[in-house]
């Protein structure tokens, strides 16, 4: 594999890993493809190699030793027939999976590994399987791909680290994340090559595996690019720092390198804006499907949805779909509102849990015409919230805090309503719980903000009495709250309160 300290050459055992696995963790950069390529090429002449390859990388195999490239872009049944091939005329090769999206790339690895796990009993030959960049196809928890490719990945990953040596599949995985390896995965490899590791999680579960303590796992930090720390039956057993020898094959791509730009010409202008004249002979690229409409237009699309037209007399709309005045059409809008802000659990609902409610309640109460504008919506919760006596509903001052409530968000209003409508009854300040509440969280730290927020909008004026009671005015109402605790309990509802 390279050399050890003194020049000494470091071996590496076939036999011994054929029965024993490997796992490779080291950081972008640390040398783990140079480290996989060195092995490789090592043992080509020795035994049946099989590489999932995500980026394409080990293609270069082929040309001087042989490999055949299988391109992953296949349908299942092609790739169990290609894998149990591989195994019945014993060839090496190289599944490159570049082009493929992620989750495209994770349903070909494990559909091509599941068939080189279930070929006849009479084929299994031993084969070294190669998987760079194992996080991706043995993931520790799920992520943005489907459950099913993930099962069927995280499966086959499993079969071959856990199973795969009766079979004659030994396992050599690499990841540059080792907290991101499935560890059911992982604990299955007897040998171990350690490279650069700067993540503290990464470097503690490296020395777990090697059996080294926390303190001397700070030496991952300080390993240079190309040199690992190996362990196990087939490497060494005890730690044993290495350096990864040359290869006589190279990657496709390799680490970027600076490199002067060259000399801007006169014309780049025309240069860059003018088009090629081929560029318009090139297929167009296909874009990303369109985001699924929200739920609250869906619902807002139905309830202005009229029924078809019917000329059979017994099939007329009945009453109740008839239109209705403006005066009833309000007067059933008020009454679903109320039924919603009765539920004692409405105030912790989100404004657009609570619109989704009401289109739906609204279409049950045959409530016709275009629905209510989310806008809109907010507002009356906002106002419905604040417990407005008819008397306080008609006064100049109230009109005047609508106005005001106007120059905050629609999620704020509720907050700042039922501050203005304590200030203009001269109520005691409500409490932090209580302003809590109207928001729509259970956060008292946060119900201090608001009033900070206000307060800095120059909106009101928060100051506290000899008793440390909190007092809110209103410059522009010229009106200001009683003084009230900011720490007293809060109501169930303010309506049962004002009773």
């Amino acid at each position: 594999m390279g050399t050890v300290a003194g020049g000494q050459p470091a071996k590496l055992d076939i036999e011994e890993l054929l029965a024993t696995r490997l796992l490779v963790q080291g950081n972008s950069g640390s040398g783990k493809s140079h480290l996989l390529r060195r092995l490789l090429e090592q043992s080509a002449p020795w035994v049946q190699q099989v590489i999932i390859d995500p980026e394409g990388d080990f293609v270069t195999l082929s040309d001087k030793y042989g490999h055949l490239v299988v391109d992953g872009e296949r349908s299942d049944a092609e790739l169990i027939g290609i894998a149990n091939r591989i195994r019945q005329h014993r060839v090496s090769c190289v599944l490159t999976l570049e082009g493929l999206d992620i989750e495209q790339q994770m349903r070909a690895a494990g559909v091509f590994l599941n068939g080189l796990f279930d070929a006849e009993r009479d084929f299994w030959y031993p084969v070294l399987v190669v998987v760079d960049e194992a996080q991706m196809f043995a993931p520790s928890v799920g992520g943005d791909v489907s459950e099913d490719a993930r099962k069927l990945s995280l499966g086959a990953m499993t079969n071959l680290m856990c199973r795969g040596r009766k079979r004659g599949l030994a396992g050599v995985i690499a990841t540059q994340r080792l907290a991101k390896l499935a560890k059911n995965v992982a604990a299955e490899a007897s040998n171990f090559l350690m490279g650069r590791t700067f993540l503290d999680i990464d470097m503690a579960r490296a020395a777990d595996l090697l059996g080294m303590d926390r303190r001397q796992a700070e030496m991952f930090r300080d390993l240079k690019r190309g040199n690992f720390v190996a362990l196990g039956p087939a490497l060494s057993r005890r730690p044993l720092p290495i350096v990864i020898g040359e290869v006589e094959t190279s990657a496709r791509s390799s680490s970027p390198k600076l490199m002067p730009l060259p000399n801007a010409p006169q014309d780049v202008e025309d240069l860059i804006f003018t088009p090629d004249p081929e560029e318009f002979n090139r297929p167009l690229v296909r874009r990303a499907p369109p985001a699924p409409r929200p739920t609250t237009d869906i619902l807002a699309e139905l309830a202005r949805a009229t029924p078809v037209a019917n000329d059979d007399p017994a099939q007329s709309p009945r009453p109740s779909q008839a239109e209705i005045s403006p005066e009833e059409r309000e007067e059933r809008m008020a009454a679903v509102l109320n039924e919603i802000l009765d539920d004692p659990q409405a105030a912790y609902r989100t404004d657009a849990v609570l619109y989704q409610e009401f289109l739906v309640r609204a279409r049950m109460r045959r409530v016709g015409g275009p629905p209510m504008a989310m806008g809109e919506f907010r507002r009356r919760v906002a106002v419905a919230r604040a417990d407005i006596d008819e008397e306080t509903a008609a006064s100049d001052s109230w009109q005047s805090a609508l106005s005001l409530s106007m120059r905050v968000s629609d999620d704020l209003q509720g907050v700042f309503l039922l501050m203005a409508k304590a200030a203009i009854r001269n109520e005691p300040c409500p409490s932090d719980l209580r302003i809590a509440r109207a928001y729509g969280t259970h956060s008292a730290r946060r119900a201090r903000r608001l009033l900070g927020y206000f307060e800095e909008q120059g909106m009101v004026v928060v100051h506290t009495d000899f008793s440390g009671k909190r007092i809110v005015a209103f410059p522009d109402l010229e009106a200001e709250t009683q003084p009230g605790d900011p720490n007293a309990a809060d109501l169930p509802e303010s309506r049962t309160a004002a009773e």
